[in-house]
Parts: C-alpha cells; structure tokens; sequence
C-alpha cells in the first residue's frame, strides 16, 4: 500500500462551492479506477471545525504503484494542475491498515509528524503501524491507515469517520466523496 496526498490551499475568501461542484461533477472518474484502494476527495473550510485556510486536499491509498503512475503520468492528475497549478505530492510507504465498524465516511483526519532523530526504528514503525489497529476501533471509524516516508522521515496518520468529533489528533476534513474500487484489497494489518 503506498499514500498520497496533494493540497491546494485556496485564498479566504473563496468560494468553495466550487469545489463541491467539482467533485460532484468529476469525483465518479476514480470510482473504478486500476490500483486504487481509495481516494478521499477532502476539503477543510477556513473558520469551519478549527481551519485557518480552505483547502481542497485529496488523501489516495494505492493497491499499487502501477495505478498510481497512470494516475500521475497517464492524465488523471493533468486536469487538477492545469486548473489549480501543479502542487508538490507527497508519498508515503504502508505501515498499516485496518478496518473500522463506521458505514459513511463524512469526515478524515490527517495527522502528520516526524520520525525523531535517533529513534529506534523497528519499535517506532511497530507502534506506528499499531496506532492503524487502535483508531480502526474507535466508536464510528470507518478505517485508519499509517505510513512512512524514509525521504523526509515523516509519519501519517489518516483515519477517516461518521461524525465529526473523531478520537484522532490532526487536521479534519469533510469528505466530499469516496471512490473506493479496492479498498476491499488493501492488505489489513501490518505490511511488513
């Protein structure tokens, strides 16, 4: 499993019906696309559950890097860059995942923090990885995913939930949509 994310911060004063609008329009292209475990079409709106900014910021889980690639390099991604500028991707590496008892998603969190210098990697990527097991069984979870990236030694947590007071610490995002054409495939547990 490997993660993805984009963020396109949008001025405070935009409308961000624009957004709903698209999603609402283009959100389904993903629905059964190749490789994709699933893609969480996020949006957090300044002033709204504690957001300083609006931003449209996309969370991907991929079964594979082949799907991923063609979605980068194969035009999925061309259409976000040329309406909003191509923003920087960020990748990480699957630790875990795992399934919660929640139905409909309505919102996500992000959690994102570094890998201390000197940390003892093997318990720190275990416990990382366990934290997926732990927010997967919080009251209305619908999923929790962890990974890493060894580039810039940094962790994500991303959960996604049916209401919007989740047991998780990190930015939160309503979901706008939901394609999720493997998530039924996406390995559970540990990934190493």
């Amino acid at each position: 499993m490997h993660a993805m994310q984009y963020e396109v911060t949008l001025p405070a004063d935009y409308d961000t019906g624009i957004i709903r609008a698209r999603v609402d329009r283009l959100g389904h292209l993903l629905d059964d696309w190749e490789g994709l475990g699933l893609k969480a079409y996020l949006l957090r709106e300044r002033g709204v559950h504690g957001s300083p900014v609006n931003q449209y910021a996309p969370f991907y889980l991929w079964r594979t890097v082949e799907g991923m690639n063609r979605f980068l390099w194969g035009g999925g991604f061309q259409r976000l860059a040329e309406d909003f500028g191509r923003p920087a991707v960020r990748r990480w590496t699957g630790l875990g995942y795992a399934e919660g008892t929640g139905t409909r998603a309505a919102f996500a969190v992000r959690h994102r923090q570094p890998v201390p210098e000197g940390a003892d990697l093997p318990s720190l990527m275990e416990e990382a990885a366990g934290a997926a097991e732990r927010l997967a069984a919080e009251d209305g979870a619908v999923l929790a995913a962890t990974a890493a990236d060894p580039h810039r030694w940094e962790l994500v947590h991303f959960s996604l939930w049916e209401h919007d007071a989740p047991k998780a610490e990190g930015d939160l995002y309503r979901v706008l949509h939901l394609s999720a054409p493997g998530r039924d495939r996406l390995p559970h547990g540990r990934h190493w």
